[in-house]
């Protein structure tokens, strides 16, 4: 008989290292990659959910718009990104990025260079995206406490109900930057968050001429 002909089948285990007709060698690796499989798929959002933000909006907190301009935060939501005013790299107003967030509710701001109207810059942002869902109600105005004037669209959909407000902030108003505040909350949930947005909409002012 040859040495060949001695050689286990491709395959074959030995008895000390089976268990339940399984490969117990196998077993280590397998755990260790089920184990990193439960943390990423269960174990990290659990954690995010667990860890609470500390970047909550207090009383007396301004947000920078840039170039001097300015708005006030609700108290109590999250800053999940943007600027205080004080803070030692002012923000830009045409690359402007803000999000606040609570509970069912966020707010984003959006600051970009554009010359023309805050009503036809409304018009680009729905333009751009497409047929994606948003705002569908009929237009209207808001006005600062400052007097700075923004064009409004309103709508609600299965998704949830959304609020797009455009200004332009600064002089002259042609060429000033553009800024896009745009409200979004769960659906039928607008009205529980409509003080706080409609205070939070007052208290953007344009700052200085640029």
């Amino acid at each position: 008989m040859t040495d060949r002909a001695q050689e286990p089948p491709r395959g074959w285990v030995p008895v000390e290292h089976r268990f339940a007709g399984l490969d117990r060698r196998t077993f280590k690796p397998a755990l260790l990659a089920l184990g990193v499989a439960l943390v990423l798929i269960y174990g990290l959002p659990a954690l995010n959910s667990a860890i609470p933000w500390h970047n909550e909006t207090k009383a007396g907190d301004v947000l920078d718009l840039g170039g001097g301009a300015t708005a006030v935060p609700p108290v109590g939501w999250q800053l999940e990104s943007g600027t205080l005013t004080g803070t030692a790299v002012p923000a830009s107003p045409t690359n402007l990025q803000i999000t606040l967030a609570t509970g069912g509710a966020s707010i984003e701001l959006r600051g970009a260079p554009y010359t023309g109207s805050a009503d036809a810059f409304l018009d680009q942002v729905e333009r751009a995206e497409g047929d994606a869902p948003g705002v569908d109600g009929a237009r209207g105005s808001v006005t600062t406490a400052a007097g700075l004037t923004g064009v409004v669209q309103a709508g609600t959909g299965p998704a949830g109900d959304a609020l797009d407000v455009a200004f332009k902030v600064g002089q002259p108003v042609d060429a000033a930057p553009a800024l896009l505040v745009r409200v979004r909350t769960g659906p039928d949930q607008f009205e529980r968050y409509r003080d706080e947005v409609t205070a939070f909409l007052r208290s953007i002012t344009p700052g200085a001429a640029r």
